[in-house]
């Protein structure tokens, strides 16, 4: 494992699981806000997407709502590129593009805005389980016009299926949940 991403990999040790529908959901930080995120673990999630992601020609991070937002703005903070947050909400502006999200514990509608079509984009999201954000979030950009240079989650979970996805998928640390617990993949 990548010595940076140890802070990230040990936060996930005591990880509670909690059942959602059926689905074994675990929370944690990164792809829940609780418990607090601690500094190192974002520095760890920067420096992890740094390593594997070619930023030089990305023009704008999009970010899914809610918990990509603080991944997009350390991010953001460190390179310098502008990010955007795909809502739940509709604003109704002239090019806003909705599409449809469903994931393995629910479904919404996410609406974009803020990317033209050209725009050289990274996708940063927290979580890699059914796949349905990344579907929806790739459609909509589609639908922009905008061009996706890559896609990068932090924990992609390699006990669930996605299915077909439309991109290839970064991961930083890819888990499963055993037993009750979070187990990081090596």
């Amino acid at each position: 494992m990548d010595r940076k991403l140890r802070p990230l990999a040990r936060s996930l040790r005591d990880a509670p699981v909690v059942g959602r529908d059926g689905y074994e959901y675990f929370v944690h930080g990164v792809t829940d806000g609780i418990p607090p995120v601690e500094p190192a673990v974002m520095h760890a999630v920067v420096d992890g997407i740094r390593a594997r992601v070619d930023l030089d020609d990305v023009e704008k991070i999009v970010a899914p709502e809610a918990m990509a937002i603080h991944h997009a703005t350390a991010l953001s903070l460190e390179t310098e590129i502008p990010f955007v947050v795909v809502r739940k909400r509709s604003y109704g502006f002239p090019d806003e593009v909705a599409v449809h999200q469903e994931t393995s514990y629910g479904e919404s509608d996410l609406h974009l805005n803020g990317v033209e079509a050209g725009d050289r984009v990274l996708l940063v999201d927290d979580v890699l389980s059914s796949g349905g954000t990344i579907r929806a979030v790739c459609a909509a950009l589609e639908e922009a016009g905008a061009e996706l240079v890559d896609v990068v989650v932090v924990l992609r979970r390699i006990d669930t299926d996605p299915g077909d996805l439309p991109v290839d998928v970064t991961s930083l640390l890819d888990v499963k949940v055993e037993d009750g617990s979070v187990v990081v993949s090596d």
